[in-house]
């Protein structure tokens, strides 16, 4: 058996030297492993797979088919044409007439021979694709036919080592090679010939280029186009050779001269994506810009932005940041989150913790350390302490021994004053993103904001979609605007902008115009979708029509596009991208690489495909990066392509690494694990994580937040089987409803007693005493508070009942509590006043003081107190 034959046929003519080598006859060649496969150089997960399934056809004694590709491309949708970025290079030898005419053709042949072999070799371990030997030149694909997030840095380097690997060629006479480069957008056609000859039609101005910047190449030089350069940035040293003229190209074409790699940048590192040109928004810009200035004299303004998803809010605020970049100031940014409408003061705890520089390896002294180095400055101790408290650090708020209100408040206050010092020394931008996914405490921090900075040198900006009702318009500081959508003028010039040098057809930009209604970042979709169609228009209807309408919030034509994009980044990738999904709108680089069970190479590869896409953002080097979607809808996108079955699968997996290698956490953030256990259907253990989340926000007086906890795990309950542990987890769950409905809305309000109610039924079932008292004791609130005083008196009598069966202090002090007030204000006094008495007598405020979470929202002891003060007054005893 002709092993390099075989090789070829398969295409993979580029692994011939190293089977050579490794002397791979037809008997070794059938019992090859994928870690064989490894060693002998086949990096990619898909080659080796090919090469596996056609060993085995091999063992089953099938004949390879000597004139056709693998079976398991002829079936692939890449054999049609498809539009694709590559980067090309051509080699060739220097002087090769010179050469034939002083060798003997054999020798010649020799010579031939060994510099093709070693094209291969070299080619084929930066994973280039050969595409056509021409005599003394080679026409070599990197992207093609399969892609990485780094083919031009690839052909970079392979080109390099050919150039050395050529140099070092043991020949009769010493060879030369000059090796030209370019990247840009192709159309590649059909496959061309059989067998060893085939090849892959490629259209495009890009192998003309590559072709003609190799003939700027001195002997053993490496010329890459401009193109590749942008690629690689400063992965290498190179020499600027100008603008060439160069046959067929109408303009001149900058070309570089590859010196070296330079050492000096990592591949991994975070690159911002180029912006989308800011079109239609000239008026918004300069209005945003006038009140910078004003706000620079410290006459503190706030902008608020509404506008529809995708309608240019963020990319309105890059704009002026990047219009303001050149003067003093500081930018702050508070990000609010879908995932975290009900995390207490999310916003503030991100921009806090990734100012500070935390690291998830940092013990929780490092922590306050990074934390305190950040934020003591100007500040009085104890306001660190509460910010501390605040990002669940080691902390010594409670010895501040205040009340949770209070406490509340000069949180509120240290955090103000935080930005109040930042202003001190140079202006702030601040641009609070998203408001319509604020949680409810943030909220109230922001209305606090609004109403400081006009006192101090900020310009804060305020992003929100339509359904949020923005509290702050009408004040002189404050200034509205809404983005409208473009007009059609506006999109086809967006659209030509996007599009660049691209020949799109005034059909086509018809076409996107009408269907991305204005919406500046549908047209930016679709016009990237269209893009790598450009050529064949026929095919649009196609795009827009790739999948039904979602059941997500994603407009079809959207949608549509952005599958498109999906499926064309590759099956793994596309994997990676629904994972990041089911994580959320943002996710670390720690987080996903547990989830996804890849190797780390595929994983990376994987994200940097898409950061290249244009689907995410990345911020940092793996592992220590976190990664972006572009926008929501982009996201949803993504999550929607997931069967069910499948979405409940990851965020099972994402559920068990969170209790897992995130424990800490789940533990702070029991919401984030209750939202995927809910999505993966273990809603029990849902419904416990629901109500841990409830109770400790709760506990941090976040009660609006407490409230949408627990009625989301109430919600479930009906999804449980009928039984003891069901009714024990309802009324735990309406226990704390109660208390936090007459937080939030008041001990008269309906919520009160309907949440009562049903637990006290549910509690006198199962017999549980410490239940019961509690619902009796909710229902005696709502009955006081209406006025409804022979009712009340019924529940206390009840409560004291209750309480006199066992020995707990805590319900005999509640007992009386409803005792005295009851009495109180149906003008029982004596009795009234001998109730607080006794409640004084069993009060232990170590003990009791966490009761205010309980019953009533307040303190017994003090209300004992001030309830007696009060009774002795009316009773005729002022001097007690």
């Amino acid at each position: 058996m002709d092993i390099a034959a075989w090789l070829r046929d398969l295409g993979f003519a580029q692994y011939e030297g190293a089977f050579r080598d490794n002397d791979i006859d037809a008997d070794v060649l059938r019992r090859l492993t994928a870690d064989d496969l490894r060693e002998l150089g086949v990096a990619s997960i898909g080659h080796r797979r090919r090469l596996l399934d056609a060993i085995a056809l091999l063992s089953e004694g099938a004949a390879m088919p000597t004139e056709a590709p693998a079976p398991a491309e002829a079936a692939a949708p890449a054999r049609e044409a498809e539009r694709r970025q590559i980067t090309v290079m051509f080699c060739d030898l220097v002087g090769s007439t010179a050469l034939a005419s002083r060798l003997d053709p054999e020798d010649l042949r020799e010579v031939i021979g060994a510099y093709h072999r070693v094209v291969a070799e070299t080619v084929g371990r930066f994973a280039g694709f050969v595409a056509k030997y021409m005599g003394d030149g080679v026409l070599v694909y990197f992207g093609y036919p399969e892609a990485h997030e780094d083919d031009a840095e690839r052909a970079v380097r392979a080109g390099l080592a050919l150039l050395d690997a050529i140099a070092r060629l043991d020949t009769p006479e010493k060879l030369q090679i000059h090796v030209g480069a370019a990247t840009g957008l192709v159309v590649v056609g059909d496959l061309i010939g059989a067998g060893a000859s085939q090849e892959r039609g490629v259209v495009g101005e890009t192998p003309n280029l590559a072709a003609r910047v190799e003939g700027l190449a001195a002997p053993g030089t490496l010329v890459i186009a401009d193109g590749t350069r942008r690629h690689v940035g400063a992965l290498f040293d190179l020499e600027d050779l100008g603008a060439q003229p160069l046959a067929g190209f109408a303009e001149p074409q900058r070309a570089w001269r590859v010196i070296g790699e330079s050492g000096a940048v990592s591949r991994f590192e975070a690159l911002r994506s180029d912006a989308t040109p800011l079109v239609g928004r000239e008026e918004e810009l300069e209005l945003a810009l006038r009140r910078w200035q004003q706000a620079k004299t410290g006459e503190g303004r706030v902008v608020l932005v509404s506008g529809e998803p995708g309608i240019g809010k963020s990319r309105l605020t890059a704009a002026l940041s990047d219009m303001i970049a050149d003067e003093p100031h500081t930018r702050l940014r508070w990000f609010c989150s879908p995932h975290h409408q009900d995390s207490v003061l999310y916003p503030t705890i991100a921009r806090i913790e990734a100012a500070a520089g935390f690291a998830r390896g940092d013990a929780a002294d490092q922590r306050r350390s990074k934390a305190h180095t950040l934020l003591s400055s100007g500040g009085a101790d104890d306001d660190f302490e509460l910010l501390a408290e605040l990002l669940s650090l080691p902390n010594a708020a409670a010895a501040l021994n205040i009340s949770p209100q209070r406490k509340r408040e000069r949180l509120f206050e240290a955090l103000l004053h935080q930005l109040a010092e930042l202003s001190r020394h140079k202006p702030v931008l601040g641009v609070f993103e998203d408001a319509h996914w604020i949680d409810p405490t943030s909220r109230e921090l922001l209305d606090l904001m609004v109403e400081r900075v006009k006192h101090l040198p900020v310009l804060l900006v305020i992003t929100f979609r339509p359904e949020f009702q923005a509290p702050w318009g009408g004040q002189p500081h404050v200034t509205s605007f809404a983005l409208n959508r473009l007009g059609g003028r506006e999109v086809g010039a967006l659209v030509l902008g996007i599009a660049g040098n691209a020949p799109l057809g005034s059909e086509v930009v018809a076409e996107i115009v009408e269907r991305t209604d204005g919406v500046p970042l549908f047209v930016e979709e679709l016009t990237k979708a269209v893009l790598e169609h450009v050529g064949q228009e026929d095919r649009l209807a196609a795009v827009l029509s790739a999948s039904p309408v979602s059941a997500l919030a994603v407009p079809a034509t959207l949608h549509a596009s952005l599958t498109a994009r999906l499926d064309r980044i590759g099956s793994a990738a596309r994997e990676i991208a629904q994972i990041g999904a089911v994580l959320g709108r943002e996710f670390s680089y720690e987080l996903i690489e547990p989830v996804a069970q890849r190797p780390e190479a595929e994983l990376r590869a994987g994200l940097g495909l898409l950061t290249d896409a244009g689907l995410l953002f990345c911020r940092g080097v793996p592992p220590q990066s976190s990664y972006l979607f572009k926008h929501a809808l982009v996201q949803d996108t993504a999550y929607g392509t997931l069967l069910r079955t499948r979405r409940q699968e990851l965020h099972a997996r994402v559920a068990e690494v969170l209790q897992g290698d995130f424990a800490d956490l789940a533990e702070r953030q029991p919401e984030l694990l209750a939202h995927h256990l809910q999505a993966a259907g273990a809603n029990d253990r849902a419904v416990e994580q629901w109500l841990k989340a409830g109770q400790r926000a709760a506990g941090k007086l976040a009660h609006p937040e407490a409230i949408a906890h627990l009625e989301r795990g109430l919600a479930l309950l009906s999804t449980l089987p009928e039984g003891p542990e069901r009714d024990d987890r309802e009324i735990e769950l309406r226990l704390a409803l109660g208390v936090s409905y007459i937080t939030v809305r008041g001990m008269s309000s309906p919520s009160v007693p309907e949440a009562y109610a049903r637990s006290r039924e549910l509690a006198e079932k199962r017999g549980n005493e410490r239940q019961r008292f509690q619902a009796t004791f909710g229902l005696w609130q709502n009955k006081g508070a209406l006025g409804i005083t022979r009712d009340a008196r019924v529940f206390s009598n009840e409560l004291l009942q209750l309480a006199g069966r066992g020995k707990n202090d805590g319900f005999h002090l509640q007992a009386h509590h409803s005792a005295w007030t009851t009495g109180f204000f149906r003008g029982e006094l004596t009795e009234a006043r001998a109730h607080t008495i006794e409640g004084s007598r069993l009060y232990d405020p170590e003990e009791h003081h966490s009761h205010r979470f309980i019953y009533g929202g307040h303190d017994p002891g003090a209300c004992a107190v001030y309830t007696a003060a009060q009774l002795d007054w009316f009773l005729g005893f002022p001097d007690r």
